[in-house]
């Protein structure tokens, strides 16, 4: 037996071991507790229980070691208990846990705030607010775009997920699990398509025009107060768009004076191979919200902006209780500093090298309609012989790999992409060990 018990991060073995089927005895008899003690609503991917993890492992309750590509929906991306997030934590838990950043300050927010502006795109002056999630990232985003601008309207984009409190659900674009049932939603929130190449075969520009039509057609500019999109679609399915897409829009906004928001909470800090997933196409967001990968696996977000935007919002406007904890802005000073010393933007196109070559033999799989992404953040969609989504196949590779010791994800407006979030940790043969995984998966399914 591997004892694991006061032992995580790297100092675990990185290989896979399956002393069980999966789940195992231990992870069964704490997923019958799970039912009767927490709200239905709340699903598993995996019913394994984690005791520990690290590196590019989870090990569970049964001593089973399997292979993270998930990172807990691209949030441990420096990797689980990192050694340097560990010590700020400790050293922070220490000497307070909690004061409330509005009732008496601490340094480590503002040096977060400092790092943010400094880290996010444009050279401009900037300010920070931070939060919990990345949906309250989002809304308080949304809220600032709205006093910034006078203007009721927000426009998003098919296949977008920003979160679960209402105004984000009617942000998002996906009915069934996110919005069924949960209605009504915020009003004056308008959708327009966003660019999708495998499915609309319009260029940059193209899908660009079509969006901004209908903005001038249906809303009005006068009336629109932000655009917000993701660089890349996460939950849709890590949709890249096509070049020119983003900059087209970015350039839009501004000759209305529409604030540009770049929801980065799933692309951002080097998961893309850029810091930041708009850097790729010199798209200099008005306001970015960010969260996951900000903290090293604490619960912290933020809004980073154009100062003039991120100050029209009068004092007590912006915060919230736990917005900014010192315990997670501990956490974020190490983890910020980690992806600039250790280069991770590198790591992370080193890792989309690996992923591809790995992968290169399913790009003629009819299957496959596309393998699609950048660095860290790579998705395949699953189609069946006309080219349509084919979500239960998708689901039989992924229990299969599944059944195998492989963490893995599924994405997708019509649940048919199978997604690859590795840590950027992940040594390379693990990872190839997973990829063959998933190799095999698709021989079998």
């Amino acid at each position: 037996m591997i004892n694991t018990a006061r032992r995580g991060g790297p100092s675990l073995p990185q290989r896979r071991v399956l002393r069980t089927e999966l789940p195992g005895p231990r992870s069964r008899e704490l997923l019958q507790r799970k039912t009767a003690a927490v709200a239905a609503g709340v699903g598993i991917t995996l019913p394994v229980f984690v005791q520990a993890a690290g590196g590019g492992v989870v090990v569970d309750v049964d001593d089973n070691v399997l292979i993270d590509l998930g990172s807990g929906i691209a949030v441990t991306t420096i990797g689980n208990s990192a050694p340097a997030v560990v010590a700020a934590v400790t050293d922070q838990i220490v000497r307070f846990s909690h004061t409330c950043f509005m009732i008496t300050p601490y340094s480590g927010y503002v040096e977060v705030a400092e790092e943010l502006n400094r880290l996010t795109p444009g050279d401009h002056a900037k300010a920070t607010a931070l939060f919990n999630s990345g949906a309250e990232a989002v809304e308080n985003a949304i809220k600032i775009a709205r006093r910034h601008t006078g203007r009721p309207a927000v426009v998003a984009f098919d296949h977008a997920y920003h979160g679960r409190t209402n105004l984000t659900m009617a942000l998002t674009a996906k009915v069934q699990p996110y919005k069924d049932g949960f209605g009504p939603f915020a009003p004056e929130i308008y959708r327009v398509p966003a660019s999708y190449p495998l499915r609309d075969g319009l260029s940059g520009e193209q899908a660009a025009e079509r969006a901004i039509g209908m903005i001038e057609k249906q809303i009005g500019a006068d009336h629109l107060a932000a655009m917000i999109i993701e660089p890349i679609q996460g939950e849709g399915g890590f949709v890249v768009p096509a070049p020119g897409f983003l900059s087209a829009l970015a350039g839009w906004a501004g000759d209305h004076g529409v604030v540009f928001i770049a929801d980065e909470i799933q692309t951002g800090f080097a998961r893309t191979g850029d810091l930041f997933a708009c850097e790729h196409e010199g798209v200099v967001p008005d306001l970015i919200t960010t969260a996951k990968g900000i903290a090293g696996g604490l619960p912290l977000s933020a809004v980073t902006g154009r100062a003039e935007i991120m100050n029209s919002v009068h004092v007590g406007g912006l915060g919230g209780t736990y917005g900014g904890s010192p315990v997670a802005c501990a956490a974020a000073l190490a983890a910020l500093r980690t992806y600039v010393d250790q280069e991770l933007t590198r790591r992370a196109r080193e890792l989309e090298s690996i992923i591809l070559a790995e992968l290169s033999g399913l790009r003629d799989d009819p299957r496959v309609g596309e393998i699609r992404g950048r660095g860290a953040m790579i998705g395949l969609e699953i189609v069946d012989p006309d080219g349509r989504p084919d979500p239960e196949l998708t689901g039989r590779i992924v229990a299969a790999v599944h059944a195998q010791g492989v963490i893995l994800l599924t994405c997708g407006s019509f649940g048919n992409v199978i997604r690859l979030l590795p840590p950027l940790t992940i040594p390379d043969d693990l990872l190839r060990e997973a990829l063959g995984v998933l190799r095999g998966a698709f021989r079998t399914a």
